[in-house]
């Protein structure tokens, strides 16, 4: 097919919706803890702890917040600094942030209920239209299309779609054609299946490195199935650069085995987590330290993040009294049992493990 396909077959159009929907209530996930249910709290917190997170990590975070949170008003009610710390070790730390800010909207702005109608939902924060298409189709049944990486993929293949995704007008047009394959008929029962069809689909046999074109329920529909070539789609040429940024770590601790730590800013590296002071450079940080305070240089390691590897440096001191360091540096000494509790990146909390 031509990769500036606008218009589908009305064959493609036809059968698509009725075999994928067909396929999920047979062959598709049932159990999940955030499945079986029309509640758009519970919808929500999975679509965004889904983002860039597999199901089995999400399993075991999801009945702990719904524990701790068990609706939008006790979300919206808690501090930030509560849910970074039950979120921490999920990674993508501005997701907990902006569930947060998410939650106190849904009170201030919609009385504590979620709005039905996707363009509604994308004015939340966190919430991009393929979220809100979501949880509108889950929940309300509209006939709203997603488009996560897993349907581009899915689609693009089925499509036969080479336009580049990385050109915002290619991928405009493939939410277009998302759009056109959405059932028409029985909403209410049909978008729920047919949205989880798609997410079952790209996370079972049409996969990134493997299709396993043998057991797609719309093998014969596809037409990169049919050309023999599934993994040349999506297609998306334009790479992020990569950087990379070196951090030296003081990891102070006193007597009593309470560590220093400090309130990272709400922008950059560590938004808002619980962190050990940080310097930019070897130099810096032994500028900070108190006079004749012996420290300790361990081996450093690398934390890769998206787009960025952070090179880190730990340096370990020890404090012997109980009053504030004088370093200059803002924080507090907290106990095992007080930073335990608190939002840390995962790289911290290895070296808190440690101490």
């Amino acid at each position: 097919m031509s990769k500036i396909l606008r218009v589908l077959q009305p064959d493609v159009v036809a059968q698509f919706a009725v075999t994928m929907i067909q396929w999920q209530k047979q062959y598709g996930r049932h159990e999940l803890p955030w499945q079986n249910t029309r509640d758009p709290y519970r919808v929500w917190l999975s679509e965004i702890m889904l983002q860039q997170t597999q199901v089995s990590t999400v399993l075991d975070y999801f009945p702990r917040f719904l524990r701790e949170f068990p609706d939008v008003k006790s979300l919206a009610e808690a501090s930030q600094d509560e849910v970074l710390g039950l979120w921490s070790g999920l990674g993508y730390y501005s997701r907990a942030r902006n569930m947060h800010q998410c939650a106190q909207d849904v009170m201030r702005r919609f009385g504590g209920s979620f709005p039905e109608e996707p363009i509604d939902l994308q004015s939340l924060p966190g919430i991009g239209r393929s979220t809100a298409a979501a949880i509108a189709a889950f929940c309300f049944g509209k006939r709203a299309a997603i488009l996560d990486g897993n349907v581009k993929r899915v689609l693009t293949r089925v499509l036969g779609y080479s336009a580049d995704l990385s050109i915002a007008a290619s991928e405009r047009v493939l939410w277009d054609l998302a759009d056109q394959l959405l059932p028409t008929d029985d909403l209410a029962s049909a978008m729920p299946s047919y949205t989880q069809a798609l997410m079952d689909l790209g996370s079972s046999a049409c996969l990134p490195r493997n299709a396993d074109c043998l057991i797609c329920p719309v093998n014969k529909l596809c037409a990169a199935a049919q050309e023999g070539d599934p993994l040349r789609f999506p297609v998306k040429t334009r790479k992020l650069k990569r950087s990379s940024e070196a951090i030296w770590l003081l990891c102070l601790t006193n007597s009593h085995g309470e560590v220093w730590l400090e309130k990272r800013p709400p922008k950059g590296v560590w938004a808002s987590l619980y962190c050990f002071p940080i310097f930019g450079t070897a130099e810096a940080l032994a500028l900070a330290l108190p006079e004749g305070l012996a420290c300790h240089h361990e081996a450093s390691f690398v934390h890769v993040l998206t787009h960025k590897d952070l090179h880190l440096h730990p340096v370990r001191a020890v404090w012997n009294g109980d009053e504030q360091p004088q370093t200059g540096i803002q924080g507090s000494w907290m106990s095992r049992q007080q930073w335990h509790i608190l939002g840390l990146p995962a790289p911290i909390r290895k070296l808190l493990d440690g101490v």
